[in-house]
């Protein structure tokens, strides 16, 4: 799928969507293209990619191509990278989406029961999330996942395209993360406040927090040490990431660094037991990388709204 983009004027945006084939990132690609922004989508599977490209295609959305991308594959990046130098020299927008639970879940995410979204008639969030919470389990396995993809395969992804980035007038990157990941969600409150200092916090204490969590994993002691409790993984990962995103935005003043959390959203993560559809999500991602030239970054935006702050 790398004809589907014409020759594009030099003006023109380009941006980058992880896990663009489906839910929340499929509909960010089209809200992009749409804005007039060229866009790579990135699937895992080279040939869902291609049908999501189709999909948009049949929609009338022609600026968008769709290349392979694991974000837990070192050379699946680097040939990511490989392509964006050689076709475009440039990358103005990416937007890191691709995510996964960290959890296993005891419904088939396509289950009818749950797609068709009857039985969440007349719940409110907490119950649905409570829905949610019952239909899981939480494993080593699936934790250690969780982090490796959310947070590490998020964080490479961005250190390989940065020079990209770089070369563009106006970079930016839109980390989608969650209300699950502010600081609010940690009850040990030296954690916190260590989360929290990013004026002195460093990718390396990152790594050695990231894995005294998965020591207290496995060893049973989530609750003790006062981690996130229920979706643990999961609310760890994305608060690293978050963290993560205002160091990067202290260290290249030059780029917008922003967090976006979509809401709870009716995707296969969410077992479709969200609130909003993938394109009221999706909306809540672009108006962040749509923001004005030289507009906030390092912060971290609920549904559209900028928040005061990380906890």
């Amino acid at each position: 799928m790398e004809d589907a983009i014409s020759r594009i004027p030099r003006n023109t945006r380009v941006a980058v969507v992880t896990g663009g084939n489906r839910g929340i990132g499929l509909e960010v690609c089209r809200q992009l293209a749409s804005n007039g922004v060229a866009v790579v989508l990135t699937a895992v599977d080279e040939k869902m990619g291609a049908e999501a490209v189709e999909k948009l295609q049949g929609l009338a959305v022609s600026d968008v191509l769709s290349h392979q991308l694991d974000i837990t594959d070192a050379s699946s990046i680097a040939r990511l990278a490989d392509f964006l130098k050689t076709r475009f020299g440039k990358l103005d927008i990416l937007v890191n989406n691709a995510a996964v639970c960290g959890v296993v879940f005891f419904r088939d995410h396509a289950d009818a029961s749950v797609t068709s979204g009857e039985m969440f008639k007349g719940m409110d969030r907490d119950e649905r999330l409570e829905w949610l919470w019952g239909n899981c389990r939480e494993t080593y396995d699936a934790a250690k996942e969780g982090l490796q993809t959310n947070y590490y395969g998020t964080k490479h992804v961005i250190e390989a395209l940065l020079p990209l980035l770089q070369a563009s007038s106006d970079g930016r990157i839109v980390n989608v993360s969650s209300d699950f990941g502010l600081l609010r969600c940690f009850r040990n409150e030296e954690l916190k406040q260590e989360l929290n200092d990013t004026d002195n916090l460093t990718e390396e204490r990152l790594d050695e927090l990231l894995a005294m969590f998965l020591k207290d994993f496995e060893a049973g002691g989530v609750e003790e040490r006062g981690w996130p409790s229920a979706f643990a993984a999961y609310k760890v990962a994305k608060a690293a990431v978050n963290a993560y995103s205002r160091i990067l935005a202290r260290r290249h003043p030059e780029l917008r660094v922003n967090c976006a959390h979509p809401g709870y959203v009716k995707t296969d993560i969410t077992l479709h037991s969200g609130l909003l559809t993938p394109e009221e999500g999706a909306g809540n991602v672009v108006e962040v990388a749509l923001l004005p030239e030289r507009g906030a970054t390092g912060a971290f935006f609920e549904e559209g709204k900028e928040l005061a702050s990380f906890v």
